[in-house]
């Protein structure tokens, strides 16, 4: 798989190449003979104490499994720390750019020193290389990533096609992250928990208040629906809230006929979008969903309409 693109700036800062543990200290004041090849003063790497490193507030990452922490600090204790964290001065300290798990797992040892390399960048330099470098690991949950994508728009005023090129996704990912940030905070402690799953969540995004969004996650984990069962579930709601479900009909996935299911599915795959179909005695409706300009014009091509 290819390596997602970096950030603008990103590479210099983080290096075109893994740094192996040096040998020994190797002070940042280290002087160059003028025979000797020249040296890239971002790869000069030094031990520093680690409790003068702390853990930068733009860390997306907010879980931590104390398991994986403790197979990575075996490994540290048997290899040492092989790739040097990534540290930027600030006041009186220095934090965290990338490698907070091995800062952790050197707590865990209980490590007086630590290898890293010095680097300069400003506060959304560090967010966009936390971001990748827990992406490219798949190290944050559904949540997580969705927040990170919040804060570079909120933060620096960017749009959802330039976060997308920073962190090498595309847009489509981007936006239907975003997206779960309108659920329930209690639903999206469910996601972060993984006790309720992105597809899930997806469809409970169909429901147009949070009290409708409550109830299905709430019939969801009482029921151990599936996402193709919630999404029956949704539409019933939707059916009921739209006056055209019978008042005492209960809502259930299996009320759904599974011919307009597969349509619907169908649907969803062809235009590559949230799509959903209402049917009853001979009426009904199709609602096709879109996020930005740019997406309606991409399903108008693909139903061959052309804008006047």
């Amino acid at each position: 798989m290819a390596k997602p693109a970096l950030g603008r700036g990103l590479g210099a800062l983080l290096g075109d190449s893994p740094i192996a543990k040096p040998p020994g200290p190797a002070p940042i004041s280290t002087t160059v003979p003028e025979t000797a090849p020249a040296t890239d003063p971002r790869e000069r790497v030094q031990r520093v104490a680690l409790d003068r490193i702390q853990p930068c507030p733009f860390q997306p990452r907010k879980d931590f499994s104390p398991e994986t922490l403790r197979e990575l600090a075996d490994s540290i204790k048997e290899q040492g720390i092989v790739q040097p964290l990534i540290v930027r001065e600030r006041a009186g300290h220095l934090e965290l750019i990338a490698g907070e798990r091995r800062w952790r797992a050197a707590q865990l040892l209980g490590l007086k020193e630590v290898p890293v390399i010095l680097r300069e960048a400003d506060d959304r330099a560090v967010l966009e290389l936390a971001l990748i470098e827990n992406l490219q690991r798949e190290n944050l949950n559904a949540i997580e990533e969705a927040q990170g994508y919040s804060q570079l728009i909120d933060q620096f005023q960017l749009k959802q096609e330039e976060v997308a090129t920073k962190v090498g996704k595309s847009r489509a990912v981007v936006a239907n992250a975003l997206r779960l940030l309108k659920l329930p905070p209690s639903i999206q402690a469910s996601i972060r928990e993984g006790r309720l799953s992105v597809g899930h969540a997806k469809v409970i995004l169909g429901l147009a208040t949070e009290t409708q969004q409550r109830l299905a996650f709430e019939r969801i984990v009482k029921e151990g629906l599936n996402v193709r069962q919630t999404e029956g579930l949704v539409a019933r709601l939707q059916a009921r809230e739209a006056g055209t479900a019978t008042r005492n009909e209960p809502i259930t996935a299996q009320n759904r006929d599974a011919h307009l299911t597969d349509l619907e599915n169908q649907l969803r795959e062809r235009l590559g979008t949230k799509v959903h179909l209402r049917y009853a005695h001979g009426r009904g409706a199709l609602e096709v969903a879109f996020f930005s300009d740019a997406e309606l014009e991409r399903i108008l091509q693909v139903l061959g309409v052309t804008p006047d």
